[in-house]
C-alpha cells in the first residue's frame, strides 16, 4: 500500500485536494477530525490540555471551545498544544494506514494534516503532497468559510500562518507540489497527473 502525507498551510485547499483525491479512489483521512475526537471530555488529551491552558476555554457543556483554545494558544503557546497533541494524533493516523493495509493492500491512503512536517511526521509517509496557495487567495476563502471581514480573515490568517512553515519550506519537503491559486479546473489538472503517478508507484 502507498501511504501519502497531504498538507499546505492554512485555507490553501488542502481539504478541497483531498475530495478530489478520494473521487479518484484514494482511502481518506482528515486528522483534524481524529483531533476532535481526542479533543472529547474524558480522553488524556482532553485532561492534558484543560490542565495547561485552564478551565477558561470550555464551553457551557465542558467541551473545549476551539476558537478560545486558539485565541491563547496563536501563536506563542502553539508548540505547547502541539506537544500535547500530536503523538495521539499521530499513533491514531498510523494505526488507520496499518488498518487500511491490512484491508486494501495494493490501494492508496492519504492522510491529510497541516502539521506533517513540523510534527516530524513525514517519514511515515511513502510520498508527502504539499498544496501551496498565494496569500490573497487564502485569505479570500478563510473569510468566505469563516464569515469574517476580509481584514479580520487576513489578520487570523497571518496569526495561525507564523506558527506553521512557509509554502516554501514545506514544498523543498514535497515529493509533489499543487499550486491552488488558480482555478478548479487547474487545480484538478495538477491532481490527476498526481494520482496517475501514485497509481503507478502503488500497483508496482
Amino acid at each position: 500500500m502507498l501511504r501519502v502525507g497531504l498538507t499546505g498551510g492554512i485555507a490553501s485547499g488542502k481539504s478541497t485536494v483531498g475530495e478530489m483525491l478520494v473521487r479518484r479512489g484514494a482511502h481518506f483521512l482528515r486528522a483534524d477530525t481524529l483531533a476532535h475526537q481526542l479533543y472529547a471530555p474524558g480522553t488524556a488529551v482532553y485532561d492534558e490540555i484543560v490542565r495547561h491552558f485552564g478551565r477558561e476555554i470550555l464551553g457551557e457543556d465542558g467541551s473545549i471551545n476551539r476558537a478560545r483554545l486558539a485565541n491563547i494558544v496563536f501563536p506563542a503557546r502553539v508548540n505547547e498544544l502541539n506537544a500535547l497533541v500530536h503523538p495521539a494524533v499521530i499513533r491514531a493516523q498510523n494505526e488507520w494506514m496499518d488498518e487500511v493495509e491490512r484491508r486494501d493492500p495494493g490501494e492508496i491512503a492519504v492522510v491529510e494534516a497541516a502539521l506533517i512536517i513540523e510534527a516530524g511526521a513525514a517519514a511515515d509517509f511513502d510520498k508527502l503532497i504539499v498544496v501551496t496557495c498565494n496569500f490573497e487567495r487564502k485569505i479570500e476563502r478563510f473569510a468566505g468559510r469563516t464569515g469574517m471581514s476580509f481584514a479580520a480573515a487576513q489578520a487570523e490568517v497571518e496569526r495561525r500562518s507564523a506558527a506553521q512553515l512557509t509554502d516554501d519550506e514545506k514544498a523543498r519537503h514535497a515529493d509533489y507540489v499543487i499550486d491552488n491559486s488558480g482555478s478548479r479546473e487547474e487545480t484538478e489538472r495538477q491532481v490527476e497527473k498526481v494520482w496517475s503517478e501514485l497509481q503507478s508507484l502503488a500497483h508496482q
